[in-house]
């Protein structure tokens, strides 16, 4: 590729009298012509103007840049800089000019690829706009509108930082628009910035952002470097990957199964839990031999063992799924789980005396004896309560027990329900057998 040598003298000349104005051309003219201007220029140049530059446009300048030069420059940004830099380049690149790279600039981006799992760290865009604060708003508007007209425009907030890449503030563009062109950005930045810690956890950090009705954040450390953004978009992407893992194993599939997995994938994540949910229906099933004798006299017992498991069931998995979004929401503190508890077990009381009532009255009218409806009645209450209790305390014993609670907990809370609702109605049927034959 070939360049006007006229222009590239110029371009050069001006570097040297005015680094601001010539990056400033840079960045209007096409990123081919300025990439290959900046590999004619000194080592020492080229990281004065990249310093200046936004990560995303110097990330593409350094792309068509020998390697060696490329490691040179980045040794001489801030660590932070550099780091998101290395983000914005292919990944090509980037494995040519890792391993050369060694010591604070290593670690940053190290640690910027290795955030905890379910960080926010782990979610963040480093496409972001920042300006310094002694960046006049003039120069800051001209440099937006380059960025617009290339495309190179990230749709997010824009951000004032200081030389070592700690936030300032952020623009008001109705602010920047009307200052005058003098003005420095640090007297017409907003301080008052709400931003997010890279190791909060994502759940945490969406709930707030959703009451701030934000549509990104600033993501720093704990020197509130800038480390990144945070879009929503990306946090509801990952908490959808949450909840169709935890929905994965709480029926005894694995959190990593996806739709075409391979065969033998998937059977190895579910065969087990298959085998463990034979072990207890074959609990319920030896429950209901207890029985075998009443049964044998009274059959009608027999069409409503299906009404009290499905019922029990149906109401533990309410309770379930309330203390499961609890759970990953942070929303019980350990002090108020008794009142949890508590409260669910009294809502399946309260349940299972208006669903008792319903049965029993469609049993007495179906078989016409008022005692099977008054033992279908009870058996129902019993099994709700039940359900409520187990459906609130199973995933927080879980948790407790350093299990993930989402691990099969339906498979567990079904045994409980259909073991303990055929024990309460068949119990309640021997009781009353005397009036049911």
């Amino acid at each position: 590729m070939e360049i006007n040598q006229s222009f590239m003298l110029f371009t050069e000349r001006l570097i040297e009298q005015d680094i601001s104005e010539a990056t400033k051309i840079l960045e209007e003219i096409p990123r081919q012509d300025a990439s290959l201007i900046l590999a004619n220029l000194s080592p020492g140049k080229v990281i004065q103007i990249v310093r200046r530059l936004q990560t995303s446009f110097a990330g593409a300048l350094l792309e068509d840049i020998e390697p060696e030069s490329v490691v040179s420059v980045l040794a001489a940004m801030p660590p932070n800089k550099a780091a998101s830099i290395v983000t914005h380049l292919s990944l090509e690149k980037r494995d040519r000019i890792l391993p050369s790279i060694s010591g604070d600039l290593a670690n940053k981006i190290r640690e910027l690829y290795t955030y905890p799992e379910g960080s926010v760290g782990r979610y963040m865009s480093t496409d972001y706009l920042t300006f310094e604060k002694q960046e006049e708003a003039g120069d800051v508007i001209e440099k937006i509108r380059n960025l617009a007209i290339k495309k190179t425009m990230p749709a997010s907030y824009t951000y004032v930082i200081d030389e070592e890449g700690i936030l300032q503030g952020v623009l008001n563009m109705r602010d920047l628009m009307l200052a005058r062109p003098e003005t420095t950005l640090n007297s017409i930045m907003i301080t008052s910035v709400f931003t997010i810690h890279c190791f909060t956890d994502r759940n945490d950090a969406a709930r707030d952002m959703a009451k701030r009705k934000y549509f990104a954040a600033p993501v720093v450390d704990n020197e509130n470097r800038l480390l990144g953004v945070i879009k929503a978009e990306n946090m509801l992407t990952g908490l959808r990957e949450d909840f169709s893992s935890d929905l994965l194993k709480m029926v005894g599939a694995g959190g990593d199964e996806r739709t075409f997995s391979p065969l033998i994938f998937a059977m190895k994540k579910r065969l087990l839990w298959l085998n463990v949910n034979l072990v207890t229906a074959f609990m319920a099933a030896g429950v209901v031999a207890m029985f075998e004798g009443i049964i044998a006299k009274i059959t009608i017992l027999a069409i409503f063992l299906p009404v009290i498991a499905g019922q029990g069931g149906n109401a533990g998995a309410q309770s379930l799924a309330v203390v499961m979004r609890g759970l990953v929401m942070r929303e019980i503190p350990p002090k108020r789980v008794k009142e949890l508890i508590w409260k669910e077990t009294k809502l399946g009381a309260i349940n299972g005396v208006v669903i008792g009532i319903i049965t029993a009255f469609l049993a007495w009218l179906w078989h016409g004896n008022a005692w099977l409806g008054l033992v279908i009645g009870l058996g129902m209450i019993l099994n709700l309560i039940i359900a409520g209790l187990a459906g609130s305390s199973i995933p927080i014993l879980m948790k407790k027990m350093s299990i993930d609670p989402a691990q099969s907990s339906s498979i567990i809370l079904t045994t409980v329900t259909d073991v303990m609702g055929f024990l309460a109605f068949l119990g309640l049927a021997v009781l009353f057998q005397n009036k049911l034959i």
